[in-house]
């Protein structure tokens, strides 16, 4: 609580000035102060919030921001609060204001001058003349000094209230009204449509041997949902159902623990639009935010209301679901910029469901389980690690949180293998193009999953033309969409149809195949594959053969750790699926991998300081990237891409216009853009993007082809 006198005086100096109507500072940090508090509360900071929202724009009190608001020169106000938190000797309260518009400093050291960015060096630097006010006192965060990992979550997530309540209080006023923000309905209203989805679907009286499995699982979810508060893992055979059971688990989880959030983690875009399609068809529309880089984001004429405030709900999270990716969860809890840790807060105090939890990358895999340990040990949160591979993480954990404790939500995963079984395992040996597609071509429906794009369109140009389908990232992924819905059409309808792809297809994608071939790779991708074969039992598992192969690419270097543990793992003929087997490969992985689990070295950062320098945030945010990308964008002007591109030829450069285009933009490196580019193919938007223009390098069947030179293959 707030502590000590405190009185609040009256003030002619503005904050913000909107037409005729003006708002005092005391009444804009007021505001953001009662904001800010309401949001800590829920990981037991309401002080600490109210402390930043009522420091953060004291530096407004000055002469030279009140002629800035009329126009005059721009200054800074950030840097008066911060000193005002540090004389309290509250860094970390200094530290949030300091940063409250140009994001987290790193904390830097005693040494430096008013010449270093950092915040000790902009405590240093002469701070514009200001009419000072008292501040609440407070102690610092409960954990705050503990270890400087804990702190700095805690003042990250702290940043994130104070930014969010700024933002929300300016604009509250600058329209005159209510913010327009908070969306959808109460998580308690969506457990309701959950259950009459359920009794409506029969998902819990099955009347075959699968469904009875599935049904099992979700009676588990729903009952587990009145446990603790905790860190859970949910190991389902692919097919099980464990995308429902697992959002049965959160609804029934928060409505015991008064939750108001549900986030679900998903590693790829490819497939994030089909999960929170099938939740949109339960709950609503207005109920489910799609987060990630290629949804569109824009107000047409005629959306709702709702549709409004949930186009808003992307800034800070205020939604009662939210569906994102591995890639913006991540990188957001390791953000320095407002408006990547706006939304952090809204993490604390919810269920967050990591899909596929496999695919967690071995790289960054320390900064991953460092960030959800701190969730759930002080953010309240609770996390479930939803796959069918469970990775062997335990030791960890409970390297963050020592007394840990992780558990399982489906019953006897082992049996449920086994009553799950749908596949058998071949192996084929070495195969190159000519005798793959040979095999393949006599099979009537077959998906052959490979490990580079460049063998994926090799391959398939060996193939008959009737009946098959190639995917890659070679293609916009608008056009992949509706390749696939042509496979799921021909599959339905027992045509020939035979498919070759990269990896791209196993991660969610609902499409049944009666055999499949799947390239050497790691054994959670085997597995992915193998989850494409027979996916609803109609075959035994004996008729249903999932044949793994060598040869077309060799050992991709950015795939020997996973190629190299699954060989040592299947040496003595070991049942892939067993979940024994799972566990001996993950634990050869992590041996393979050593001690390179923090390639950003973003928890040593933190733990040890970098060259002197505490509590690096902005040093951290700039290098922790979840995937390494140095890929440039072509946009295809084909179909409603057309109209896009010359949207973007005509000067647009709308966030909503790139999400859109985002649907017909093809990934490529930098020396294969260089090529293009060479080659007089390209018409450069900016640094990162272009518009192919000659568009014979361009088919839908197969996507870009790239130059000869650059026919080296890339994955996915």
């Amino acid at each position: 609580m707030i502590t000590g006198s405190f009185s609040v005086p009256k003030d002619d100096f503005l904050a913000h000035i909107a037409g005729n109507r003006e708002q005092t500072v005391i009444e804009h940090l007021t505001g953001t102060a009662e904001l800010s508090a309401r949001f800590a509360s829920s990981f037991d900071a309401e002080a600490q919030g109210y402390l930043i929202g009522w420091a953060h724009d004291i530096g407004k009190r000055s002469a030279e921001f009140q002629a800035r608001l009329r126009g005059g020169r721009v200054v800074d106000h950030a840097a008066a609060g911060a000193f005002e938190c540090a004389k309290q000797d509250a860094l970390w309260a200094a530290a949030c204001v300091a940063g409250h518009h140009g994001g987290l400093p790193d904390f830097g050291n005693r040494n430096d001058t008013p010449a270093d960015q950092t915040l000790i060096g902009r405590l240093r630097r002469a701070i514009p003349a200001y009419e000072p006010l008292p501040l609440p006192q407070t102690e610092a965060p409960r954990g705050y000094g503990r270890d400087p990992l804990t702190d700095s979550f805690l003042i990250r997530m702290l940043y994130s209230c104070l930014v969010d309540a700024d933002f929300l209080d300016t604009e509250r006023f600058m329209s005159g009204g209510a913010a327009e923000r908070g969306t959808g309905e109460a998580l308690p209203v969506l457990l309701d449509k959950l259950n009459r989805h359920i009794e409506e679907k029969r998902l819990l009286k099955p009347e075959t041997a699968l469904n009875r499995r599935r049904a099992e699982v979700l009676r588990a979810c729903i009952d587990g949902g009145a446990r603790d508060k905790g860190l859970y893992t949910l190991t389902v055979p692919t097919g099980g159902g464990k995308t429902l059971a697992s959002m049965a688990f959160a609804l029934n989880h928060a409505a015991a623990h008064g939750m108001e959030r549900v986030i679900y983690v998903i590693p790829y875009t490819s497939i994030i639009e089909q999960t929170a399609a099938v939740f949109r068809a339960i709950f609503g529309a207005e109920n489910v935010l799609e987060h990630h880089s290629n949804a569109a984001f824009e107000v047409k004429e005629g959306d709702s209301a709702a549709q409004y405030r949930l186009v808003r709900a992307t800034e800070n999270w205020d939604a009662p679901i939210v569906v994102t990716t591995a890639v913006q969860f991540f990188e957001s809890l390791y953000a320095s910029r407002p408006s990547k840790c706006r939304k952090l807060h809204s993490i604390a105090g919810s269920v967050v469901i990591f899909d596929e939890a496999q695919m967690l990358p071995t790289a960054h895999l320390r900064p991953c389980v460092a960030a959800i340990a701190a969730l759930v040990s002080r953010f309240g949160a609770s996390a479930v690690l939803c796959t069918a591979t469970q990775p062997v993480l335990n030791d960890l954990f409970r390297q963050y949180t020592p007394k840990l404790l992780i558990r399982e939500l489906c019953p006897n995963p082992s049996a449920l293998y086994e009553q799950l079984r749908r596949v058998s395992f071949a192996r084929a040996g070495a195969l190159d193009a000519d005798a793959l597609a040979e095999r393949l071509a006599a099979l009537p429906r077959v998906l052959c999953v490979v490990n580079t794009r460049a063998s994926a369109r090799e391959v398939y140009e060996k193939l008959p033309e009737e009946g098959s389908f190639h995917l890659s990232t070679l293609m916009a992924p608008a056009h992949r969409r509706a390749i696939l819905a042509e496979i799921r059409q021909r599959l339905k309808e027992g045509l020939p149809c035979r498919v070759v792809s990269t990896s791209l297809i196993e991660a969610g994608v609902d499409v049944d195949f009666p055999a499949v071939y799947r390239e050497m790779a790691g054994l959670d991708s085997i597995l992915q594959a193998a989850g494409r074969c027979n996916r609803e039992g109609k075959q035994s598992a004996e008729e249903s053969v999932v044949t793994v192969f060598e040869g077309l690419s060799g050992t991709p270097q950015m795939l020997k750790v996973n190629i190299g543990a699954a060989r040592e793992t299947l040496r003595n003929g070991a049942d892939p699926a067993a979940p024994e087997t799972v566990e001996r490969y993950f634990r050869a992985c992590r041996s393979l991998a050593g001690n390179k689990l923090d390639k950003a070295e973003a928890v040593a950062a933190f733990e040890k300081g970098i060259s002197g320098c505490a509590l690096p945030f902005r040093t951290v945010a700039e290098r922790f990237h979840l995937i390494d990308d140095d890929s440039k964008t072509v946009y295809i002007p084909l179909d409603e891409g057309e109209a896009l591109v010359n949207r973007l030829r005509g000067g647009e450069r709308s966030r909503a216009l790139f999400r859109r285009l985002g649907q017909y933009g093809v990934s490529v490196c930098e020396r294969q853009y260089e090529a293009l580019l060479a080659r007089g193919a390209l018409e450069p938007v900016d640094e990162d993007s272009a518009i192919l223009t000659d568009l014979s390098l361009y088919v839908r069947s197969i996507g870009l082809k790239l130059c000869d030179t650059e026919n080296t293959g890339l994955f996915i």
